[in-house]
């Protein structure tokens, strides 16, 4: 369950980056109480001496409420530059990796919300992961996991459910009660992508 929540908040991080570029976006990470780096970087799949390089860090002390980085934000893996491919906005007619299109009336939520925990019902953190962009549906209409593309909000994942969640709605992530206000409800086009 761990290995797909992990699965399933790199690709969110990578769709926030809006490239196809390997390890395009930077997630970070606020330590805990009791964690270590070896905790942290098993954790995310990576060593403790790529944890210590990315961050700066010369030893191994850590503090709760630290921020650290977990993936790489600019083109560089294993200390090689990569060149940057952007990828293609997804259309009807000249993208093979739209599945399906087709209109939906859109909400918007927050994790700020009194009694809300944060956490989708993928298990992905929202308070911790503010600019992750998580969409709720309808699993019957759109599968968990899925990557879409939404008019007017971008790259996002299926990552959550909700109550009135149903049929050809979906409710749209936002770290914030006045961006969530903002938003308010809209008709808009969703693509279902590879």
């Amino acid at each position: 369950m761990k290995k797909h929540i992990v699965t399933l908040i790199f690709t969110v991080v990578l769709l926030i980056g809006g490239t196809t570029e390997s390890f395009a976006a930077s997630l970070t990470y606020t330590v805990q109480k009791g964690d270590t780096l070896y905790k942290i970087a098993s954790t995310h799949k990576i060593t403790v001496n790529e944890l210590k390089k990315r961050n700066d860090l010369k030893s191994n002390i850590i503090q709760p409420t630290q921020k650290l980085t977990i993936v790489k934000s600019n083109a560089e893996v294993n200390g090689k530059p990569v060149e940057k491919k952007v990828a293609k906005t997804p259309s009807r007619s000249s993208d093979d990796n739209v599945l399906k299109e087709f209109t939906v009336n859109a909400s918007a939520y927050t994790a700020s919300c009194n009694g809300c925990s944060g956490i989708t019902s993928t298990g992905i953190n929202l308070k911790r992961n503010p600019d992750a962009k998580v969409i709720a549906v309808d699993p019957t209409v759109i599968p968990l996991g899925t990557k879409v593309y939404v008019e007017g909000y971008g790259y996002a994942i299926a990552g959550d459910i909700g109550g009135s969640i149903k049929g050809n709605k979906i409710d749209l992530f936002f770290p914030t009660k006045a961006e969530a206000y903002k938003w308010g409800r809209k008709s808009v086009k969703i693509k279902i992508l590879k």
